[in-house]
C-alpha cells in the first residue's frame, strides 16, 4: 500500500497546504498503523479493501493496552489519521466501503493553553536589553514581534523584507487559506523593528540578496529551531519557571488581548484562525482568570 500512501500524502500537501510537519505525523502514524496490519496478516498489503473494520477496533485495543499505552489524545490523532486516510480511498474510488465509518475517537480533555502573565512577559521582553549588540537588537525585536502581533512560529522566521511596511506600520503574512493578512505592530515593536532593519539586520545580513526579514548569526534565514533556541535560552535568563515556546507567546497575546478589550473577531483575524471556535477557547480562559480573581480572598 505504498503507493497508495504517498498519494495519499501528496494529496494532503497540494490540497490543504499542510506543512512539513503535519505531513511527516500524518506519514508516521499511518506507517504504524500499516505495518502492524501487515504483521497481523502475516503478508505485505497491497489494498486497502483487505482491512476491515474489526481490524481497526483492534489496533484501537491494541494501543490502549499495549505494553506502554498511548495517552488518549495520541490515540485520536492516530485515529484521525487513519479516517483521513480510509475517506481518500474511499473518495478515490480505491476501495469500495469505507472501514472506518463507525470508528469513534476516544475523548479528549482540551487543556488549556499555557500563558505568561503580564510581569513575566515584561521580564522576557527586557532579557536582550542587558547586552548592546547586533544579536541583541534583533532578539528583543523578534521577541516583541512574537508577543505582539500573536503570529505562528512558521510565520515569522518566513517573513521577507517586502512583507514589512514601516510606512503603514503593518506586516504581511499568509493565513493558512492562502489569504494575505494584515497585521499591525503597535508600541514599542514600530521603533524595534525599524532600528532592526536600520542597524542590527545590516551588519548581520552577508549576502545582499537574502530576502528573510530575521537572519541568524550567518546571515541566513532564521529557521524554527533556532528561534526556539532563542526564546528558551531567554526564558532561562528572565528567570521563568514555566516552559516558554513561541506558543506561549501566541497564547498570552490572545488572552491579554482579550483583557484589554480587545474583540474576539479581531483577535481571530489577528491569529489567522478560519474559525472563531478556535479563537473562543482564550474568552473561556480570561473567564475562568476573571472568576479566579474573584473568588481570591481579600488583602
Amino acid at each position: 500500500m505504498d503507493e497508495q500512501l504517498l498519494a495519499f500524502l501528496s494529496y494532503l500537501e497540494q490540497e490543504y497546504q499542510y506543512s512539513e510537519n503535519t505531513i511527516a505525523a500524518y506519514r508516521n502514524d499511518l506507517s504504524q498503523f500499516l505495518e502492524h496490519e501487515e504483521r497481523r496478516a502475516g503478508s505485505v498489503l497491497t489494498d486497502g479493501s483487505a482491512i476491515t473494520e474489526e481490524d481497526i477496533q483492534q489496533y484501537l485495543e491494541y494501543m490502549k493496552h499495549k505494553d506502554q499505552p498511548y495517552a488518549s489524545s495520541t490515540i485520536a490523532r492516530k485515529v484521525a489519521a487513519i479516517k483521513s486516510f480510509f475517506n481518500y480511498l474511499t473518495a478515490q474510488g480505491i476501495i469500495d466501503e469505507n472501514p472506518t465509518v463507525e470508528i469513534d475517537s476516544p475523548k479528549v480533555k482540551k487543556r488549556l493553553p499555557q500563558t505568561l502573565t503580564l510581569g513575566e512577559v515584561e521580564r522576557l521582553l527586557e532579557s536582550p536589553l542587558s547586552a548592546n549588540s547586533a544579536k541583541n537588537l534583533r532578539d528583543v525585536t523578534l521577541l516583541n514581534v512574537l508577543y505582539e502581533t500573536g503570529m505562528r512560529v512558521t510565520e515569522v522566521v518566513s517573513l521577507q523584507l517586502d512583507d514589512v511596511d514601516l510606512e503603514a506600520m503593518t506586516l504581511s503574512s499568509p493565513t493558512r487559506q492562502g489569504e494575505d493578512r494584515r497585521i499591525p505592530l503597535v508600541g514599542d515593536t514600530q521603533t524595534m523593528l525599524t532600528e532592526y532593519l536600520a542597524e542590527s539586520r545590516p551588519q548581520l545580513a552577508r549576502d545582499p540578496q537574502e530576502r528573510a526579514l530575521f537572519l541568524n548569526h550567518r546571515g541566513e534565514k532564521l529557521t524554527r529551531q533556532g528561534l526556539w533556541l532563542i526564546i528558551k535560552g531567554y526564558a532561562r535568563q528572565a528567570g521563568l519557571n514555566t516552559e516558554v515556546t513561541p506558543h506561549t507567546l501566541r497564547h498570552s497575546f490572545a488572552v491579554h488581548r482579550l483583557s484589554r478589550g480587545t474583540k474576539l473577531e479581531e483577535i481571530q483575524h489577528l491569529l489567522g484562525h478560519a474559525n472563531i471556535s478556535t479563537t473562543q477557547i482564550y474568552a473561556q480562559m480570561e473567564a475562568l482568570d476573571e472568576e479566579s480573581k474573584q473568588s481570591a480572598p481579600a488583602d
